[in-house]
């Protein structure tokens, strides 16, 4: 069945009256991650604050997934409450830890099992190199480097260590736009690129390294390399320079639980909630902003001192094009993100106890549809401590585990019949099932997928398939789309009581969309004049 995601502030009543006064008052567009951080941070500097949300959730990609396992044999029906969408978090910079300690959630982080990852490659599975950015190896010298690209590609990729850095010297005196693929095919070869780069690539950027912007996804890596004249010596340096421990955590019971503690946050401090409520326009004042706002028959006018548009590329883009006196041309409209579908299984099977393939694994571009056809699978109760908790604590489903399935690529043309966003479930959920036993290795009969049985039925594997779709699901980091940001916020920081912020501004991943957000919501305050 098609999923769709529930409130993760489903506790969170949508209030009816208006907002206690303060000294201003704001409207915030759009109730995703971005969306609820600026509408705390708002309420934090005195503003009263009207969150417009157009569907019927709070969190946008961090939410809950309910799925409700029937009972099988001797075990009883189970109710779970897991990620929909984004399930971890960068610990290496100190926005989403500094929030979720300010909300009470420290003691709930939670690591992920240093077992790692895995690469799925043509020639098979292996184990993913440890030290790495994007992919990129750190340690040329590590068996599983040679293991996965073999000893001709190595042999290219250890030239990396002599030849010299000119262009790239060149290019971060000039400012040269520079993609992922160019960068990594000059230093370490096509073997790097296309074994260890681009399944990363496409399984968390659902992007195409000749067209990602290195700058975006990799702060500072071309400044680095420049400096120690190697980018594999780069890499290491970065990573070295990097607190100990595991790059990315959760929270125990889940990330949407942060979407949680934030939504409660704000509806206690006063935020007027209004969900299933669509802004049809904007339109700025002498002094303040008017919104017009539809949902279902009814429509209404709102006057606010501040604006912030907290939506996807595209939306805000359609929204703020018509004040903006020509500045944001059509032209320049921001790309839609690729769509994609995400898959959960939840499967009785002891063959996932020992996590043959780690944490999950990134499948490799180059790797035939008709072998794999997902992007990435990750093996989230091998990955999280609280997940395998969640499903076998009660001793009725010991060999219970959730695995999850992505599909679609940037990469796919709109008429491609490549799974993804668009497939139907029937077609997402038979690919899934396969997929997943040959990414684990759990083929056969006795495997992930026996044939002449239905999904719950006694003796199929899989207990409850289920699929969630995001049509927006990450920005695109070109060099291009890097350009149209810097120039789309130079007009916004020239629009008094204006602000846009969301992830295809500030970049992919809850790092940057929090650091980004609370840095934006504090500029916004002057000492002499208050909230402008």
């Amino acid at each position: 069945m098609t999923h769709a995601p529930q409130d993760p502030g489903a506790n969170v009543t949508t209030q009816l009256a208006d907002p206690v006064s303060g000294t201003g008052r704001a409207v915030v567009v759009g109730g995703g991650i971005a969306g609820l951080v600026a509408t705390r941070e708002l309420l934090r500097a005195g503003w009263s604050v009207t969150l417009m949300e157009a569907s019927g959730h709070l969190g946008g990609c961090v939410s809950t997934q309910h799925l409700t396992v029937p009972a099988r044999r001797d075990a009883p029906e189970q109710h779970l409450e897991l990620d929909a969408g984004a399930e971890s978090f960068a610990v290496r910079v100190p926005a989403v830890p500094d929030l979720v300690a300010e909300l009470g959630l420290a003691e709930q982080v939670q690591a992920p099992n240093p077992a790692g990852s895995w690469l799925y490659l043509p020639q098979g599975a292996v184990p993913a190199p440890r030290v790495g950015i994007l992919g990129i190896p750190g340690d040329l010298d590590a068996p599983e480097v040679e293991q996965a690209i073999g000893a001709e590609a190595l042999k290219r990729a250890r030239q990396d260590l002599s030849d010299p850095v000119d262009r790239w010297r060149t290019a971060v005196q000039e400012g040269t736009p520079v993609t992922v693929g160019e960068l990594v095919r000059d230093r370490l070869g096509e073997g790097v690129l296309n074994t260890l780069v681009a399944p990363v690539v496409a399984g968390v950027h659902s992007a195409d390294p000749e067209t990602l912007d290195i700058r975006t996804v990799a702060p500072r890596l071309l400044e680095t390399l420049v400096e120690h004249g190697s980018l594999s010596s780069a890499v290491a340096a970065q990573r070295a320079a990097a607190p100990p421990g595991a790059a990315v955590a959760s929270l125990a019971g889940g990330l949407h639980t942060l979407t949680d503690a934030l939504a409660q946050q704000i509806h206690d401090d006063g935020a007027h909630l209004m969900l299933d409520t669509r802004v049809a326009r904007v339109g700025q004042m002498e002094d303040g902003w008017q919104v017009e706002t539809r949902g279902g028959d009814d429509s209404s006018v709102l006057r606010a001192d501040r604006l912030v548009v907290a939506t996807d590329g595209p939306a805000a883009w359609d929204l703020l094009a018509p004040v903006s006196g020509g500045v944001l041309a059509a032209e320049d409209r921001p790309a839609e993100g690729s769509g994609v579908a995400l898959v959960t299984l939840v499967v009785d099977h002891p063959g996932l106890d020992e996590a043959p393939r780690g944490t999950g694994l990134l499948v490799a571009p180059s790797v035939d549809a008709q072998t794999v056809a997902a992007k990435a699978m990750t093996h989230s109760t091998s990955k999280w401590e609280w997940a395998r908790k969640a499903l076998t604590s009660d001793g009725t489903h010991p060999h219970r585990h959730v695995v999850r399935l992505s599909y679609g690529r940037v990469t796919d043309a709109p008429d491609s019949t490549a799974l993804g966003y668009r497939s139907p479930d029937e077609e997402l959920i038979a690919a899934a099932m396969a997929d997943a036993a040959v990414l684990t290795g759990l083929t056969g009969p006795e495997g992930l997928s026996p044939g002449g049985r239905s999904i719950g039925e006694p003796g199929h594997p899989v207990a409850v398939a289920d699929v969630v779709r995001w049509r927006s699901a990450l920005p695109v980091a070109t060099p291009g789309h890097r350009e149209k940001v810097t120039a789309f916020r130079q007009w916004v920081d020239a629009t008094p009581g204006l602000d846009a912020v969301g992830a295809w501004l500030s970049g992919t991943g809850l790092a940057a969309v929090v650091g980004d957000t609370r840095r934006r919501m504090a500029d916004g305050v002057s000492e002499d004049s208050g909230p402008r």
